[in-house]
């Protein structure tokens, strides 16, 4: 199973930006994408890529503001998320599938340990 390491969370005032980074053991899946869950809510789907591919996809609530890219040589996915707001804030974990065209999350079998993104007002 491939072992997914995030980082680069933090504390950003509102309007900020912040980047996250997820690295992969090894590339054993065709997706990789980001999800985040802010207490007493579900974990939500943000963005995905296809990585041989790199067609993108993304929730509508951050659309315009976060950008997912990937390195391929690394086995590195990022999210650049710009204009970051308050209702951001969430643990964001990156995960992988093999499974082509979903945002499911039950679609997705490797996650890492997630990474804190916190905007204040």
């Amino acid at each position: 199973q491939v072992q997914l390491v995030e980082s680069g969370g933090g504390l950003v005032q509102a309007g900020g930006s912040l980047r996250v980074s997820c690295a992969a053991s090894a590339p054993t899946f065709n997706v990789m994408g980001w999800f985040r869950q802010a207490p007493g809510k579900e974990r939500e789907f943000v963005a995905r890529i296809t990585w041989i591919s790199g067609v993108t996809n993304y929730a509508d609530s951050v659309k315009g503001r976060f950008t997912i890219s990937r390195d391929s040589a690394k086995n590195t996915v990022y999210l650049q998320m710009n204009s970051l707001k308050p209702e951001d804030t969430a643990v964001y974990y990156c995960a992988v599938s093999t499974k082509y065209g979903s945002s499911w999350r039950g679609d997705f079998n490797s996650w890492g340990q997630g990474t804190q993104v916190t905007v204040s007002s």
